[in-house]
């Protein structure tokens, strides 16, 4: 590996606990030290970042993690993004494990596409090259002009599950909707466990939610051509809440990709308690965990979540015992060992489908 001084650095985008400490352990698994800068904000509240060495033809890696301050973040990485390009660094590499607006990738009325947005303003700051993991919707890679590199947290999930969860060959893999099913019929094959989906009127599926095909609202417009009858399209009712699959008697194991409102989690949790499951874990990759989220999840019939270090969750874990964080460092600093290498990052995707 090439020394820092010989071609690289890494810098952490903002001085929170939890970036700084993501950012250090991918510097120690590199063996070099962490780029010296500072990120503030100004008392008027513009946010400030100052480079303290040369970054000159070199590739620099900006680890940014996404606290509950979103755009404050985005502004920062924004901000130190354009200031190592002003500083002729040669190639500027976004780490940013949770990629924020995310679920704001598809069109909902008269909205708009932020995620899109956010690539642009990305691009145009000087961005050349992204690393992140898990995104909610694998499109979301088209919105760049530069590569995007989707790294995957399930091999850490999987792990976990075989090396923390006591008699795991007695669990099942549960989908808390329809929408889920795709990703926890991937843990259930790797695993080679069975497979449970829940389904009915308890579940608000993203998909579901009107989008600019239904805007205007779908009326009878009194205005139309008086041969023109469009025939209107029938209302969603959901079926009553079931589970497909047998949960009774065994460990039940629900996945997904972000747990931040979880509502829905702790529903899925009763369903599942009501019909046999004697214990409950939730696991996904981010951890946003927002709102009442922590004392939801402590008061509930779930008995752990499981989430990685993507997003910071210390506070929360402090309001509740049954959160638990994986660590993805290791691939993270793989991942950026490679790409200032020059190696292929295949490795990293191996025995991935394309529909995981």
């Amino acid at each position: 590996m090439n020394s820092a001084k010989g071609g690289y650095r890494v810098f952490s985008a903002n001085s929170s606990p939890a970036c700084v400490e993501l950012a250090k352990r991918i510097t120690e698994r590199l063996g070099i030290e962490l780029g010296k800068a500072v990120v503030y904000q100004e008392t008027n509240g513009e946010t400030r970042v100052e480079i303290q060495e040369s970054v000159r033809g070199q590739d620099i890696f900006i680890i940014q993690t996404i606290p509950r301050d979103v755009n404050t973040s985005v502004m920062e990485l924004l901000i130190m993004t354009y200031a190592l390009r002003t500083s002729c660094a040669k190639n500027i590499i976004g780490v940013i494990p949770y990629f924020p607006y995310s679920k704001q990738s598809k069109m909902r009325k008269r909205g708009s596409i932020v995620c899109k947005l956010l690539a642009s303003m990305l691009s145009n700051a000087g961005l050349t090259h992204i690393i992140t993991m898990d995104l909610h919707q694998k499109e979301i890679q088209g919105f760049f002009n530069f590569p995007v590199d989707n790294l995957r947290a399930s091999p850490f999930l999987l792990q976990y599950i075989q090396e923390e969860i006591q008699d795991y060959r007695n669990a099942v893999i549960v989908a808390k909707s329809p929408d889920a099913a795709k990703r926890a019929q991937s843990y259930a094959e790797r695993l080679r466990l069975g497979l449970a989906v829940i389904h009915g009127e308890a579940q608000c599926a993203e998909h579901d939610m009107a989008d600019g095909r239904h805007s205007p609202p779908t009326v009878k417009n009194t205005t139309v051509h008086p041969g023109l009858e469009i025939p209107l399209m029938m209302a969603k009712e959901k079926p009553p809440i079931s589970v497909v699959g047998d949960v009774g008697g065994r460990i039940a194991i629900i996945v997904d990709d972000i747990i931040d409102e979880v509502e829905s989690f702790v529903a899925a949790a009763e369903i599942l308690k009501e019909r046999g499951a004697y214990k409950i874990f939730v696991m996904a990759t981010h951890g946003i965990l927002s709102a009442d989220a922590p004392n939801l999840i402590e008061d509930s019939a779930i008995d752990e979540v499981v989430v990685t270090n993507t997003v910071p969750h210390e506070v929360q874990k402090l309001q509740c015992s049954k959160i638990k964080t994986v660590d993805i460092s290791l691939i993270l600093s793989e991942a950026i060992r490679r790409i200032h290498n020059g190696e292929s990052m295949s490795y990293l995707f191996r025995n991935i489908a394309m529909d995981d």
